[in-house]
């Protein structure tokens, strides 16, 4: 009893003693430990927090689902924004890249597919048959029918993307990692192509979704754009829509029948407008 009366004396003499401090588990600070100690705590108080512009917000994305004779489909929001489009290190028709500026816009989460061309429509033109299969066979022209007939049936005003709204989407508008493909630099992962597909197209969404949450930009079957074939500008632009006449249109995205090379995001065609084929479907634009 006498030994803990003594060292309880001790601890609150020590206590008392300015140049000493006893922490929690018994350890008495040196002068020196003391000085170092104030020393960080002082220079923790002076720290700044982060400020909010280095914080990096992902807002989720907008999406509206409609239904027409039953049959539901989503277009997704894309934020506008400013890109470089094209690629110089292809043929003529990529070159040169160029800056472009667009407004907001909304395209389809994914291609249309054969169930909502039956529910407008009424007939299935495509080759290889499934109902989230998307729908091929199908010239420009005959993509322009089917709008017509589903704003009609919405009251909404859809349209084919047109080519700069299609890359900048695949791209991942602003929430882009730069990738090669849409989504991935591994095709594989996001794209059905000659060395994957089996020769056939399948079912969409069946592979992961770009930055925007966007499926098959790079595979399954190209799409339809609505604008006219023609060289791209050195400069830069608003919203462009192509060339206001010509005998082709463009035609984006790769499919399941050519190699992983042109399944990037920069790769376009052209075609006829009334040319169709199992290789070529589309997606919305709003």
């Amino acid at each position: 009893m006498k030994n803990i009366v003594k060292i309880l004396l001790a601890v609150f003499v020590l206590s008392q003693t300015p140049s000493i401090y006893i922490c929690a588990q018994g350890h008495i600070e040196t002068p020196a430990e003391r000085k170092a100690r104030q020393e960080r705590e002082a220079a923790a108080k002076k720290k700044k927090p982060m400020k909010p512009s280095t914080w990096v917000v992902i807002e989720p994305l907008l999406i509206d689902t409609f239904i027409v004779n039953g049959v539901s489909f989503k277009m997704v929001h894309v934020e506008g924004g400013t890109f470089k489009m094209g690629c110089n290190n292809y043929n003529k028709g990529s070159k040169p890249v160029h800056q472009v500026t667009l407004s907001t816009f909304c395209i389809g989460e994914t291609e249309v597919t054969q169930e909502l061309w039956l529910a407008v429509m009424g007939s299935n033109p495509s080759k290889f048959v499934g109902s989230q299969r998307p729908v091929e066979c199908v010239s420009w022209e005959d993509c322009q029918k089917f709008i017509q007939k589903l704003n009609s049936l919405t009251g909404s005003s859809f349209r084919l993307p047109t080519e700069a709204e299609w890359e900048y989407a695949a791209r991942g508008g602003k929430r882009s990692k730069g990738c090669k493909f849409a989504g991935s630099n591994t095709v594989g992962n996001v794209a059905w192509y000659d060395e994957n597909s089996n020769n056939e197209t399948h079912n969409v969404a069946a592979k992961r979704a770009n930055e925007l949450g966007l499926y098959d930009m790079s595979g399954n079957v190209s799409e339809w754009c609505q604008d006219f074939f023609g060289p791209y500008s050195s400069d830069s632009q608003t919203n462009p829509t192509g060339p206001s006449t010509g005998f082709e249109h463009i035609s984006r995205g790769g499919n399941f029948r050519i190699s992983y090379g042109f399944c990037q995001v920069w790769y376009h065609q052209d075609y006829l407008q009334g040319y169709a084929t199992y290789e070529i479907g589309f997606r919305l634009a709003l």
